[in-house]
């Protein structure tokens, strides 16, 4: 479904109005653009109120997800309609051009905010955030699926939902995950990892007693999204998220030479942390026939 919006929200199509990836794809072509002021508040309540609504095709098992795309500075209280929306379930991505207010885009997004705030400078720039933004979307998607595919209903109370997610000691290969237990502790915690660029998603199921884990064997210099769900006999609570980068391998530093004769020569250098074997290039400068 898409609404646009300037000084009054319009909707474009609901939720049911296309049901083929082509339909939707020939209707943004047609879309004609709507100038005037930016009140983004309104239009937020108009996709609650209008968008969001069974008889625009809003089901009420799937996941309600809002892609908020604005070039200006809201005219209105933006943050307090956002809050609504959030405090209904309603997980809100804020994607910012041009003249967009960075820190307003950060109070009306949900958390985590690594995750849900983008900013380009131009237009033309927003296809650099398709990957990114399609594999977290889809993904979220997924772990909403997968609570209901174990038929275990989802409940939003913080009671049931842990706090205050740390990722510390990160290296090249690992990470470590702590975080705050829910008031009532569960029966065991589900953590699943993935890389935000696209790769292979990862489970670790956890007794409800440990609150804390440490990730091994990842991939260097890679960003991972990370995510802690408690589980219950019959609810699943609402899950942590956080993103962290895993560092760069370590190189080898102080390259010498010596003991230089006319076929041979000795190199040495201090030792890369962690490395077990090195593979050394040689070949004649400036234009070497072979290495």
């Amino acid at each position: 479904g898409l609404s646009q919006y300037s000084s009054d929200p319009r909707t474009e199509w609901d939720l049911s109005t296309y049901s083929t990836r082509d339909q939707v794809l020939e209707a943004m072509r047609n879309l004609r653009y709507k100038g005037g002021n930016t009140f983004t508040g309104l239009a937020l309540t108009h996709v609650l109120e209008q968008n969001l609504k069974p008889d625009a095709g809003a089901r009420l098992e799937a996941e309600k997800l809002v892609i908020l795309l604005t070039d200006g500075k809201s005219q209105d209280d933006a943050n307090l309609a956002a809050q609504t929306l959030k405090n209904l379930g309603i997980e809100i991505f804020a994607i910012g051009v041009k003249n967009a207010d960075e820190a307003e885009l950060k109070q009306v997004a949900s958390e985590p905010l690594e995750l849900t705030v983008y900013n380009v400078l131009d237009f033309p720039l927003l296809s650099s955030l398709v990957g990114r933004l399609t594999q977290v979307l889809c993904t979220r998607i997924k772990e909403k699926s997968n609570k209901e595919n174990s038929d275990i209903p989802v409940n939003m109370g913080p009671q049931l939902s842990p706090t205050d997610l740390k990722i510390s000691a990160v290296t090249s290969r690992s990470m470590h995950l702590t975080w705050s237990p829910p008031l009532r502790p569960p029966k065991k915690y589900r953590i699943v990892y993935y890389p935000s660029k696209g790769g292979v998603t990862k489970e670790v199921v956890l007794d409800g007693a440990v609150s804390s884990l440490q990730l091994s064997n990842l991939t260097s210099h890679t960003e991972y999204l990370v995510s802690v769900f408690p589980v219950y006999d019959t609810v699943v609570g609402d899950g942590l998220r956080g993103v962290t980068s895993t560092l760069p391998l370590s190189s080898p530093r102080s390259l010498r030479v010596s003991e230089l004769s006319h076929n041979s020569m000795r190199l040495s250098w201090k030792a890369a942390q962690g490395a077990t074997q090195y593979l050394v290039l040689c070949s004649a400068a400036p234009d070497g026939a072979e290495d």
